[in-house]
């Protein structure tokens, strides 16, 4: 079954993170970040708001989970969180959108997350790194991210916006309705 994936995403939203985080913490490659491919369909599909809190919270938990909680975070969860905004309002409004442009977005993303977190914000926040310093080493960093996050895309972004954000049998009142069911059998047994 399929939706318009205007429903509550609640349950999307929280399974998308637990698998954006569980494919970072694999660490089967380098700048192995799934946050990017999974954003865009996010933010096409849902809410300013959602499309503000998916990459944020995804960002933030995972340095969370990690235990490495500090002013980074709030750089990179703030910054991913205005790319989510910014693709909301650059594709609410589009009935289809191709990998072509998701890989557009991506790429744009990309230049935009790792221009602001590692060029801008590490001399900041590493004061002995300088800006030319801090661009000369972004170079190879991006170049990898802008790999990873296109290869991302082609696999991840279809599935999460076609299968995942339009699957009915995933909107929370499925899912809610799935969890009484078991809880009702787990009490009657």
């Amino acid at each position: 079954m399929k939706s318009d994936g205007k429903g509550n995403n609640f349950a999307r939203l929280v399974l998308s993170m637990v698998i954006a985080n569980a494919i970072r913490l694999l660490r089967v490659i380098p700048n192995n970040d799934p946050i990017m491919s999974m954003a865009l369909p996010f933010s096409r599909r849902s809410s300013v708001w959602t499309s503000f809190a998916f990459p944020f919270i995804t960002m933030a938990s995972f340095d969370f989970v990690t235990g490495y909680v500090g002013a980074w975070t709030v750089v990179t969860s703030l910054t991913y969180g205005i790319l989510g905004v910014i693709f909301h309002y650059a594709l609410k409004d589009r009935k289809r959108v191709g990998i072509k442009r998701y890989l557009g977005y991506g790429v744009f993303g990309v230049l935009v997350f790792d221009f602001v977190t590692g060029v801008i914000a590490t001399p900041f926040l590493y004061p002995p790194i300088g800006f030319w310093q801090a661009l000369i080493g972004q170079i190879p960093f991006t170049a990898m991210h802008l790999l990873t996050t296109s290869a991302f895309i082609l696999v991840v972004t279809p599935l999460l916006d076609k299968e995942v954000l339009l699957n009915k049998h995933l909107e929370d009142s499925s899912i809610r309705s799935i969890i009484l069911r078991l809880v009702g059998r787990q009490v009657s047994a």
